[in-house]
């Protein structure tokens, strides 16, 4: 098995410890004894491919590091099915722009990571690949929509991962899989196109992995500016040493979300740390109430699924489940 997480990889790669080929020939076989049971790498590609394309890994920040992709992302020459049996064979020309990031720091792309159809729904199971399984009990969800990438992450299969959230596919599996996941501002990380780039700010892309520091490694890669996209805030600039921020603390929205035992402890824990550290701390009461929440957001989902959907529901409403409004 693979040690360290991937600042550290990285660093030994560097240091001339390890080399790209093996650390990939590392990766793929850690892949070969932990994926058959848990399932969270899939369209996996050719290892004598891989092992050469190690070898002539660009320079940059994520230079020979093997990554996997979440299946809702397009990737130039790879099978990129959104979980879906109707892109079953759907091969990309072009790189996604934040695959194409991936790739000019360095990172090889050994294949994908699975996830619910479309990205919709907390369980990452689908038609075309079947379903991936927690690491810590093969029994259990992993999550969604970015479970295959939690999963990957748990059992070392790879070191980062990319996910995607509209509400929670980021942080969801992240939790369920004991890694740390982190949901970014719209923009910070400009969304992959064409598409209505204006009304359409539900989902944002972002980082996994299975330590802070590396989540700030893939934050700044993935949130390289696009000047294409009017919306483009990066690249992410940590806070300087010593600042001292605001935080507004809203926990379990004045009661409405029911918590298991404990776990809200936990967290105002974690937030009474930051308190210590210096920052600014404001408790906050909800803004408006759960209800009207969930109503808009319903509304609002509906509305942009339906749009990106539309033709596909109309040609092939069969190759779509029910709950992406197929049959």
């Amino acid at each position: 098995m693979i040690t360290g997480d991937a600042t550290s990889q990285l660093a030994a790669l560097r240091a001339g410890t390890i080399d790209a080929q093996h650390l990939m020939a590392l990766t793929l076989d850690r892949i070969e004894t932990a994926n058959p049971a848990i399932n969270a790498i899939v369209a996996l590609r050719d290892r004598d491919t891989l092992l050469a394309e190690a070898a002539r890994a660009p320079a940059g920040p994520l230079q020979g590091l093997p990554m996997a992709v979440k299946d809702l992302a397009d990737t130039a020459g790879i099978t990129t099915t959104y979980g879906s049996p109707a892109f079953r064979d759907h091969v990309p020309v072009a790189d996604s722009p934040m695959v194409a990031r991936l790739r000019r720091a360095g990172a090889v792309i050994i294949g994908k990571t699975n996830t619910p159809e479309f990205g919709l729904g907390s369980h990452s199971f689908n038609p075309v690949y079947g379903v991936t399984r927690n690491p810590y009990d093969l029994s259990r969800s992993a999550g969604g929509s970015s479970g295959g990438a939690g999963a990957a992450l748990a059992a070392r299969m790879v070191a980062l991962a990319d996910g995607s959230d509209m509400m929670g596919s980021l942080r969801n599996p992240a939790g369920w899989n004991n890694v740390f996941g982190f949901r970014p501002s719209y923009g910070l990380v400009a969304p992959s196109g064409p598409g209505d780039l204006f009304l359409s700010q539900l989902s944002t892309e972002g980082p996994m992995a299975r330590s802070i520091r590396d989540l700030e490694l893939l934050l700044a890669v993935q949130s390289a500016h696009d000047p294409m996209h009017p919306h483009s805030s990066g690249p992410y600039c940590p806070a300087p040493p010593g600042g001292r921020l605001r935080i507004g603390w809203l926990g379990d929205w004045g009661g409405a979300y029911a918590m298991e035992p404990g776990v809200l402890d936990l967290c105002q824990d974690a937030v009474q740390v930051l308190a210590d550290l210096g920052h600014d701390v404001m408790p906050m009461a909800p803004p408006f109430s759960a209800a009207a929440l969930w109503e808009a957001w319903t509304t609002l989902r509906s509305w942009t699924i339906a749009g990106s959907l539309g033709p596909l529901l109309h040609s092939a409403p069969d190759q779509v489940k029910p709950a992406c409004g197929g049959r």
